[in-house]
């Protein structure tokens, strides 16, 4: 075996004039905040796209939106970058949204919407992407409509914050959602 770090650690402390440590794993401890992190990253998987609604009253937001306003992504960056339990929720006028939702304290709850139009582009292409027709009823604009519809009528239940992400990146929304968290006082 030749050691070529050494020398390498040799040259840095004769630089430098500090002492190294050798203590393996100094620059990543596994502590708190790590864990806290997994554990957040695990929670939004596991409750991602409304697949348990148990998790709605577990978790520190709650994401509400049609298909395609960017929950999951933005589940996972707050979940990533900020520590936070994110479940989302899809929102579809064929299905009954879970009672838990409505259960949750609304200044958990963030509804995200977007514009006919933007969302018309985004699900068209989306189509393409899958080598699938843009003339599927799922980008269909009156579909979209009554989509849209129902979100509104749903969140006018709730009464929770709306944020438009029409023309909004993840980390813009992600910081009106821990903005608006931490002037509620809720961490």
């Amino acid at each position: 075996a030749y050691d070529i770090i050494g020398p390498l650690i040799d040259q840095i402390e004769e630089i430098t004039g500090q002492v190294p440590r050798y203590e393996p794993g100094v620059v990543r401890r596994l502590d708190e905040e790590y864990f806290k992190k997994i554990e957040a990253i695990e929670f939004a998987v596991k409750y991602d796209d409304g697949r348990d609604a148990r998790g709605i009253l577990k978790a520190d937001i709650v994401l509400i939106g049609v298909s395609r306003t960017s929950k999951t992504p933005l589940s996972q960056y707050l979940a990533h970058n900020k520590r936070l339990k994110v479940a989302n929720v899809p929102l579809v006028p064929e299905v009954d949204p879970p009672e838990e939702l409505y259960q949750v304290a609304k200044e958990k709850c963030f509804g995200l919407k977007i514009t006919p139009d933007k969302l018309n582009h985004i699900r068209k292409e989306r189509l393409k992407s899958l080598g699938l027709s843009d003339g599927a009823t799922y980008a269909n604009i009156n579909r979209i409509q009554e989509e849209i519809d129902h979100f509104e009528e749903v969140i006018s239940k709730i009464n929770c914050q709306v944020i438009d992400v029409s023309n909004k990146a993840i980390e813009e929304t992600a910081n009106i959602i821990v903005n608006a968290v931490q002037n509620q006082k809720m961490f």
